[in-house]
């Protein structure tokens, strides 16, 4: 709008505040700005578990880094506090350095006991803030407390995608088309939201850890179609992302109770893929045109 409005794209105050005004006189279907205070006490706590992890994980290297230099070849890379605690208290270094390394490897591993249990206590307040919301995002294998609040945060009203192709697209999963000719081919999308797409990748992660899973399942399907292991990966992800928008989807709808049991009936948007990653329709996004319809049609009690 700025473009079309003033001829050039130059970014100031003022000609951000005229095409803000033009967006809001001239565009249709635009949606009102709600504050919910509980996807507002929400995003305080989901932050403030990030920023545990983000702690918790800088103080492991450092253990690490100090442990390789106690003890010959170092630890295992999954090292938990208590196990560290264990290789130390084996350890009698004879020389100051020794001794000095010793000690402060000892008060990383109190720190990171600290740690655990602020962990544990965000998650159980995350789970149970997010059990009044009635998501049913906890059930999807992958995604755990952290995960589910992040996607409530972000996402907001999931009805302001109209298809599971706009998701996908806004989280970053949907290929971008980079054909040339002849030649179709996709490319990795670099954009999006990135925190939507590293839930969405640490699902696919988890999944793929258990043989058992449907995702691990999908995944294995691809590579042996001949799809390198990172092109796997990323459907695998698309089809996470579509697992997601319709779970959130039907959420709404078992919350505002519609239909019979709270249930959603099939609709022309529907989503081809079941609710597990083994049907298969499409590896990238294929979105319509634009129509009229700026939120997702969902039926009305009768």
């Amino acid at each position: 709008m700025r473009v079309f409005a003033t001829g050039q794209g130059r970014k100031t105050d003022d000609t951000d505040a005229h095409s803000i005004a033009l967006v809001g006189v001239r565009m249709g279907g635009l949606r009102s700005v709600v504050h919910d205070q509980t996807l507002e006490v929400l995003r305080l706590l989901v932050d403030r578990r990030r920023r545990l992890g983000e702690d918790h994980t800088r103080m492991v290297c450092q253990l690490h880094a100090l442990l390789l230099e106690i003890v010959p070849g170092g630890a295992k890379k999954d090292l938990s506090a208590a196990q560290a605690r264990k290789i130390l208290t084996g350890v009698r270094p004879k020389d100051p350095v020794g001794r000095t390394r010793k000690r402060v490897a000892m008060e990383l591993v109190v720190d990171l006991e600290r740690i655990y249990v602020r962990k544990k206590a965000a998650n159980k307040e995350l789970v149970e803030l997010i059990k009044t919301t009635g998501t049913t995002l906890l059930g999807l294998h992958g995604i755990g407390p952290s995960g589910a609040a992040r996607l409530l945060v972000e996402v907001g009203d999931i009805t302001r995608f109209p298809t599971r192709g706009h998701f996908a697209s806004w989280n970053g999963t949907a290929p971008i088309d980079a054909s040339s000719g002849d030649n179709a081919r996709h490319r990795l999308s670099r954009g999006g939201n990135r925190h939507i797409n590293h839930v969405l990748h640490m699902m696919a992660v988890v999944q793929l850890r258990t043989r058992t899973t449907q995702g691990r399942a999908y995944y294995d399907r691809k590579v042996a179609a001949g799809k390198r292991p990172n092109e796997a990966m990323r459907c695998l992800k698309r089809r996470l992302s579509d697992i997601v928008y319709r779970t959130m989807l039907d959420d709404i709808v078992t919350t505002s109770a519609t239909g019979p049991g709270g249930h959603r009936g099939a609709s022309h948007i529907s989503s081809a893929a079941g609710s597990q990653p083994q049907t298969d329709t499409s590896d990238q996004s294929l979105p319509g045109p634009v129509t009229h319809h700026h939120r997702t049609p969902i039926k009305t009690p009768a």
